[in-house]
């Protein structure tokens, strides 16, 4: 699992919080809250259909994910959500929105999988398990593909 030193701070403390919700219809209401707080790419990054190279391999609920990089080497995070019911999705998608959004690319790239168990205990599927490690999973090879890119420039 991750340290507290390589996740990025927003990110960290919103897991501290998760990690002391014991109580599922608790944790259940903040992520149905922030499911609700998600946003769908803007036209000006992306527009459907979505090109496949920014799909999401394994998600049940059609996710995308783009980063745009921005000002010293931070990267701005847009996600779409192709299932209206994807709540686990647009949560999950939300809350990296929120807390890795204009963080600095390598500070995204070592956020592992592992924070879709601590944000969701054990109340998913297998299925859906391996969609939302997957959001992680590909915002993460942006974020490396982006430093791979300014390491050969």
């Amino acid at each position: 699992m991750n340290d507290g030193g390589t996740i990025p701070q927003k990110l960290r403390l919103l897991l501290e919080t998760f990690d002391g919700i014991e109580d599922m219809e608790q944790r259940m209401s903040l992520l149905v809250s922030y499911a609700e707080q998600f946003k769908e790419v803007p036209r000006s990054v992306a527009t459907p259909p979505y090109p496949e190279e920014a799909r999401v391999a394994y998600c049940e609920s059609d996710a995308f994910v783009w980063a745009i990089p921005g000002p010293g080497g931070s990267l701005q995070l847009h996600f779409a959500v192709g299932n209206p019911s994807g709540v686990s999705a647009k949560a999950l998608c939300a809350v990296l929105e929120k807390t890795l959004s204009g963080s600095p690319a390598a500070e995204i790239a070592a956020v592992t999988p592992d924070i879709v168990a601590r944000i969701f205990r054990q109340n998913i599927s297998m299925g859906k398990g391996m969609g939302l490690m997957g959001i992680v999973e590909r915002v993460r090879d942006l974020a490396r593909a982006t430093l791979r890119t300014r390491n050969t420039l």
